[in-house]
């Protein structure tokens, strides 16, 4: 009597296990039934139709721990008024400033970026501008490059008597 009563709670048990295993797989094949035209692929950004003046600038040789700064400037060249939504410097030595008023036809606005460099040597670093242009959004990166050198210090030689 007890090997039945152990045997129907065994037979129980994997019932119950065997049960939840076919409910996933259940849900999972009908979550793969997609019908192919619901399906959409994300919107990319276009690129941005803006006049800029420059878009890449040499700062040339600069010295380490001394911020410098360039702006950037563009002329609005589309039909309708434009915003700068976002700006958003490459790393975390660059900072951004841009023109944060709505910039009509035939108006200029500007980004200014800042880099302060940390270490020496030669760089490269850009700058990814997403504008409103015509109700959608657009993408712009601008770019500045230079070489870094290590500040002068001054060493006194001693003179020895």
């Amino acid at each position: 009597m007890k090997s039945i009563k152990l045997s129907i709670v065994a037979l129980f048990i994997a019932s119950a296990s065997f049960a939840q295993t076919k409910e996933v797989k259940v849900e999972t094949t009908k979550a793969m039934q997609v019908v192919p035209s619901e399906i959409k692929a994300p919107v990319a950004p276009k690129q941005s139709n803006i006049k800029w003046d420059q878009e890449m600038h040499d700062f040339g040789d600069i010295e380490k721990g001394k911020p410098v700064t360039y702006e950037f400037s563009f002329t609005n060249t589309t039909k309708e008024t434009i915003l700068i939504t976002n700006v958003r410097p490459a790393c975390g030595c660059t900072a951004a400033n841009y023109t944060k008023t709505p910039i009509k036809p035939g108006e200029k606005g500007m980004v200014a970026a800042t880099f302060n460099a940390a270490s020496g040597g030669i760089f490269q670093k850009s700058v990814t501008i997403t504008t409103t242009e015509n109700g959608a959004e657009a993408v712009k990166t601008l770019s500045f490059k230079g070489k870094v050198l290590e500040p002068a210090t001054d060493k006194k030689e001693e003179i020895k008597s």
